[in-house]
């Protein structure tokens, strides 16, 4: 795959022209994959589901039909125009774990909503895309049933690593997806090839275990999936691993050595918020509804919900070690959510425990 600039692209072949207009619209990269050859991702993703393996998330079983070829989405689809907008922190993601009265918080999670950011502007795209090529298009930003992750690859955007998220050479691990499929034919690009090598970097970072093996991921023990999708109290064998992770995990991601090629967000909008960056676990715990509502107005954690997310920031207090934060915890234990209240008594537990334990070492 390869990137282009507006000025080199005003003539020559069409493509070179749709993805010089991606670049014009904030895009980083751009690749193009034919979308009427098989699909072996269909059956990983099959395998995934037997095995359990998604946990909670039923739209996985009940759109499996769907997501096992671009095609059943939409039948009349030939081309897949991928996109890539680069969300690279300016931070070492994984140094806010060892400031454990802080919360940590994903880093794609810091910045605007990246589903409306890029939906505007893939439909943009799309437009143009239409005039040039022709044909029908449908625009998908992860909230229909498209495998992105394995058609980027096939786009040349990046290859999916041992941990199963798309890596790329000149981004990392940083890189929003969106995809165009048309009804136009399109001259694809060279799928990307698996660079990972002999590391395994990601599989042994993850405080889980989460990788039964390279290339395959338990969403039930991942903790961005139990701090983001599962609904009820997190399972005691995980709690403590949690740290101070209050809404995703980066670890796999962060710790990819091929993030020493990636870049900061040019995206305004991608860029960690100030108030998100390292937010302290006590002023998080204290959130109701509405303040919930006001801290993550145009944020992805607006969707998990006050309860779920004050749940997680109850877990992270228990680990802290920090006995100043038992009034947080307690201040929880009459909340109207029973989940939270179970986290509540969960951390106040685990703080004295934590305390008798230094006290008997002196």
């Amino acid at each position: 795959m390869t990137t282009s600039t507006s000025s080199e692209a005003t003539d020559g072949p069409v493509e070179a022209r749709v993805r010089a207009d991606a670049l014009d619209l904030g895009f980083d990269v751009c690749g193009f994959a034919s979308v009427v050859a098989p699909w072996p991702a269909s059956e990983r993703l099959a395998a995934f589901v037997a095995a359990g393996r998604h946990g909670e998330m039923t739209w996985m079983e009940t759109t499996a039909a769907r997501r096992a070829h671009p095609r059943a989405m939409w039948a009349d689809a030939r081309g897949a125009i991928m996109l890539g907008m680069n969300y690279g922190p300016d931070v070492d993601p994984l140094e806010i774990l060892a400031h454990r009265s802080r919360a940590a918080i994903s880093v794609y999670a810091q910045g605007r909503d990246y589903h409306e950011l890029i939906k505007g502007r893939l439909k943009r795209l799309a437009g143009a895309a239409q005039r040039r090529l022709g044909g029908e298009v449908k625009v998908f930003v992860d909230t229909a049933p498209l495998m992105e992750k394995p058609l980027a690859a096939q786009a040349g955007v990046g290859w999916q690593g041992k941990h199963t998220n798309l890596v790329s050479r000149r981004f990392g691990s940083w890189l929003f997806l969106g995809a165009v499929l048309t009804s136009a034919e399109l001259s694809p690009d060279p799928a990307s090839e698996d660079h990972c090598g002999a590391c395994r970097a990601c599989l042994d970072i993850c405080p889980t275990q989460a990788f039964p093996a390279p290339y395959q991921l338990d969403a039930r023990a991942c903790l961005s999936y139990l701090t983001i999708e599962h609904a009820g109290p997190i399972p005691d064998r995980y709690r403590e691993a949690l740290g101070n992770r209050v809404y995703g995990c980066d670890d796999c991601l962060a710790v990819c050595p091929w993030n020493k090629f990636a870049v900061v967000a040019r995206e305004a909008g991608l860029q960690a918020r100030d108030a998100l960056r390292a937010p302290s676990l006590e002023s998080l715990a204290a959130l109701d509804d509405a303040a919930f509502r006001a801290l993550f107005t145009a944020s992805p954690i607006k969707r998990i919900g006050r309860d779920r997310f004050v749940r997680n920031v109850l877990y992270a207090i228990g680990n802290s070690g920090d006995p100043s934060l038992a009034a947080s915890a307690s201040a929880r234990l009459d909340d109207a959510d029973p989940v939270v209240r179970d986290a509540a008594t969960w951390a106040l537990a685990r703080l004295a425990s934590q305390s008798a334990a230094t006290t008997a070492r002196s």
